[in-house]
């Protein structure tokens, strides 16, 4: 069974750290640490970041450039070009989109297939997968229209709108005692439980580890951790999470990965599984959920999202409203829908940056000296996962499980 988990807004180190209060000493069956989708908008957005998040394996998703609720084209592809020219992200890698406010309509839709975009996850599965009713679908096509929220999005579901070979991924809610009344979604550690007004950890844990079962013992639709990182930071200065609520999280992934042949990933993942199924004991084999690690010798300096090799070669972009770093050269201005690829600001003395080019990988490509470090296949990747097979008792393990 799949957990998907995904973090929304901007990307800064205490987003960052606080998602890897949750994933970074975690391992899959074959031994590669969990990937995540970041669906990411720009305002006080660091781009640095946003390169390692992505170089280290994770995916960025597009969320609008201002974080706006059924968003213009602009709004979308404005956010393109920026990671893209910023970040260094590949366009052909941002293949998903998540409305802000989970805000969004047909012509939303429309846009981002238009756009090349390969799946929309803005729609909740509100009904719980034991009911006979459930809207808890595997992703699906849009060949035959919208299936999820559809008193909410006018003009979809009954067939509409027909976008052949456009994904939805479905947003899997949990539902404490009261079912459907009482389901859960984005950040739902934020919620009461049951109806009640005050959170409490230990009743969020408990629906939450039902909502999974009910799932695990039925068709195994995914389930997903839809995450506002900010809420949970324990580093950025006025937002004072509970200790007992991360330990409630850890505690439900703990859980869930006693189980047999649970996984947690992104949305990219779950996609590439869904369009190419393969037995849960051939898992191992599905390349988008393998560990590949860039050949880059940790010695070289390149301003690639490696953190050992960048050192030292970062743009530092002074804006007032929210200053960056990038590897990419900073703009003469800050990045507007109207504007989201400014000209670059050379400073005296040096060069232009240069940005990422189609045909290089970005932890191979040298933005200071213009220079793609490998382009052939025995330079790139090493695969770093292993075959699934038993699973080793070790202590952890044991005690998970006997704990469970």
């Amino acid at each position: 069974m799949f957990v998907v988990f995904t973090a929304d807004d901007a990307v800064q180190s205490y987003t960052i750290d606080a998602v890897n209060q949750f994933l970074a000493h975690r391992q899959n069956p074959n031994g590669c640490a969990p990937k995540m989708t970041y669906f990411t908008s720009l305002n006080f957005t660091n781009y640095t970041l946003v390169t390692d998040w992505y170089v280290a394996g994770n995916e960025i998703a597009d969320h609008t450039m201002t974080h706006v609720g059924d968003p213009p084209q602009d709004e979308i592809d404005g956010n393109l070009i920026a990671l893209n020219a910023l970040a260094g992200i590949p366009l052909k890698s941002i293949i998903g989109f998540r409305a802000p406010f989970l805000n969004f309509s047909v012509n939303t839709l429309k846009l981002l297939a238009a756009a090349g975009f390969t799946y929309d996850s803005s729609a909740p599965a509100a009904i719980p997968v034991t009911d006979p009713g459930t809207d808890a679908f595997w992703p699906y096509t849009l060949d035959n229209g919208m299936a999820n929220d559809c008193l909410a999005v006018a003009g979809s579901c009954k067939g509409q709108p027909v976008l052949p070979g456009f994904w939805e991924i479905p947003m899997y809610a949990y539902f404490d005692e009261r079912g459907p009344a009482g389901a859960h979604l984005m950040d739902p550690w934020l919620d009461g439980a049951n109806g009640a007004t005050k959170v409490n950890d230990t009743a969020t844990l408990e629906y939450m580890k039902a909502t999974f079962t009910a799932h695990y013992n039925g068709n195994r639709q995914p389930i997903g951790l839809y995450t506002h990182p900010i809420h949970l930071s324990t580093t950025y200065p006025g937002v004072n999470p509970s200790n007992s609520t991360i330990n409630m999280i850890n505690t439900f992934l703990d859980w869930a990965q006693v189980q047999q042949d649970v996984w947690i990933v992104s949305n990219e993942q779950l996609l590439a599984w869904v369009q190419n199924p393969v037995p849960t004991s051939q898992l191992d084999s599905v390349a988008a959920l393998k560990c590949s690690t860039p050949q880059v010798d940790a010695s070289q300096k390149i301003c690639n999202g490696i953190p050992a090799n960048e050192n030292g070669l970062l743009s530092h972009c002074a804006f007032s409203d929210f200053p960056f770093f990038t590897c990419y050269g900073c703009p003469e201005t800050e990045p507007t829908v109207g504007n989201p690829n400014p000209a670059q600001q050379v400073p005296d003395g040096q060069q232009a940056r240069f940005r990422l080019p189609t045909n290089c990988s970005t932890p191979f490509w040298d933005p200071v000296a213009g220079k793609c470090l490998c382009t052939a296949s025995d330079c790139a990747f090493t695969d770093n996962s292993r075959s699934i097979g038993v699973r080793p008792l070790t202590p952890l393990y044991l005690y998970l499980l006997f704990r469970a």
